[in-house]
């Protein structure tokens, strides 16, 4: 059964494209052109994927963002902007987008980005599932769930794969673009996106996200994972 996308843009023109490459691809893509319609589509076809204009009319598509993340499937998204403020994009992540693209994008590019989320949503964070626990922190990559102190996290599919490749390797630094290659399957990208998912997951796991001793910066290099016991 194809999985199914829903596309959320007001300009027919790009979500015309849009649909018509994914459609192509093999995806079942339904389109709607406001956040309304948008949070109704959504309760409706239970999308295993959404591609979200940032520019809206109604609700914008940051407000469909925060609203979509608080449902408990966590339908992954990837976020499109024709703005060129750098703050949109990152406040797009920070609100739980898990990819975004800005405008004008290639469709073929998009197709791509949709490919690799829901096959990440659909596997294991990792080469075989197991279950990584430190000092409460209980992370289980088969049924992908994570629980601190026994209290279930709310992760996003990004904030997830990151917890997990850090704390697969403990104690070791990776540089932004290592993060982005290993986690994203990026070879190229904005690395901003590494320093808003760190910041997400230190406000989601650490006792004070502005004091980390879980996910630490290493100055000059990136992010490691210390464990309580190091």
């Amino acid at each position: 059964m194809a999985q199914r996308v829903l596309v959320v843009d007001d300009d027919r023109t790009v979500s015309d494209v849009v649909c018509r490459y994914l459609e192509h691809a093999g995806y079942d893509v339904s389109h709607v052109g406001d956040g309304l319609a948008a949070l109704d589509a959504v309760q409706e076809r239970s999308p295993h994927l959404v591609v979200l204009d940032l520019m809206l009319p109604g609700l914008d598509g940051l407000q469909v963002c925060r609203r979509l993340r608080e449902r408990p499937d966590g339908v992954p998204i990837i976020m499109l902007t024709a703005r060129g403020d750098e703050a949109d994009r990152v406040l797009g992540l920070q609100l739980g987008a898990d990819d975004y693209l800005g405008k004008p994008f290639s469709p073929r590019e998009l197709v791509l980005r949709v490919g690799s989320v829901l096959r990440r949503a659909g596997e294991p964070a990792g080469p075989a599932a197991e279950v990584l626990v430190d000092a409460g922190l209980e992370v289980a990559t088969g049924p992908r769930t994570a629980r601190l102190h026994g209290r279930e996290l709310a992760l996003t599919l990004r904030e997830f794969d990151l917890l997990a490749h850090l704390m697969r390797h403990p104690s070791r630094a990776f540089r932004r673009a290592e993060l982005l290659d290993r986690v994203w399957g990026w070879n190229f990208g904005d690395q901003s996106t590494v320093t808003v998912h760190v910041r997400r997951l230190r406000e989601k796991i650490e006792d004070d996200p502005a004091e980390p001793r879980r996910i630490v910066t290493v100055w000059g290099v990136g992010y490691r994972y210390e464990p309580a016991d190091a």
